[in-house]
């Protein structure tokens, strides 16, 4: 069989009638409309619409949260890379004080070490003196006393 021919068949079995059953049931569907959009409609759509608002709205809200946040970040970057350089200024500073310090504390420490060598040297040079002055006054006498001992007799002064 042809599809027009089959298709044509089943359109003259279908009939449709319009009754008193298809008016009743279009009078409920308005009514029902009618009562059902103040109701029911009417405030789920406004809920619908403060939803979406106050999602564009939190949105919004989010971006310049994030916007500030960005701009916060950039400023503390900019400071902390501005205490870095102060930190980097002062360690210098410091650093070269202390080498200063340090120097001076050697200078003092070498001089102080040589005036001592020096006393010392000086100290040691006159008892050195001293002791061969004492000796020198005593070789008389120690001679006598180490020749009496070799010869077993008492030898004059």
């Amino acid at each position: 069989m042809n599809h027009l021919a089959s298709f044509n068949l089943f359109a003259a079995a279908i009939s449709v009638d319009f009754d008193l059953t298809f008016l009743a049931q279009f009078l409920l569907f308005a009514t029902f409309i009618v009562v059902l959009r103040p109701l029911l409609f009417d405030p789920l759509l406004r809920v619908f619409e403060e939803r979406e608002r106050r999602t564009e709205g939190a949105k919004h809200e989010a971006r310049e949260m994030d916007a500030k946040a960005g701009d916060l970040l950039t400023r503390y970057e900019a400071e902390l890379e501005k205490v870095r350089r102060e930190a980097n200024v002062e360690r210098e500073k410091l650093r070269n004080e202390t080498k200063a310090l340090e120097a001076k504390i050697m200078a003092e420490a070498r001089a102080e070490s040589a005036r001592i060598l020096e006393t010392g040297k000086a100290r040691i040079t006159a008892e050195v003196d001293q002791l061969r002055k004492e000796l020198r006054d005593a070789q008389p006498a120690l001679a006598a006393e180490i020749a009496s001992r070799v010869l077993g007799r008492e030898v004059g002064r």
